[in-house]
């Protein structure tokens, strides 16, 4: 299972989902709520099995989803 973070990222002013292995961005988002709205992140997935660390904006953590459901 691979493991990512959606988190805040204040240089770029975006929300990024970050692969853990590596440092690459797999995508960004505008706001919090478009990547976490329904099916948002399981198509930027790709179908691959995952577990998503989200996170504030303070950078706590806040829960973890796991795709597919």
């Amino acid at each position: 299972m691979h493991a990512f973070t959606l988190a805040y990222d204040r240089r770029r002013g975006r929300w990024t989902l970050t692969n853990d292995r590596t440092p690459r961005v797999k995508t960004s988002f505008g706001s919090k709520r478009d990547a976490t709205r329904g099916g948002v992140l399981s198509t930027a997935l790709r179908g691959i099995p995952a577990s998503v660390r989200i996170h504030k904006t303070t950078g706590e953590f806040q829960e973890e989803r796991t795709y597919p459901r």
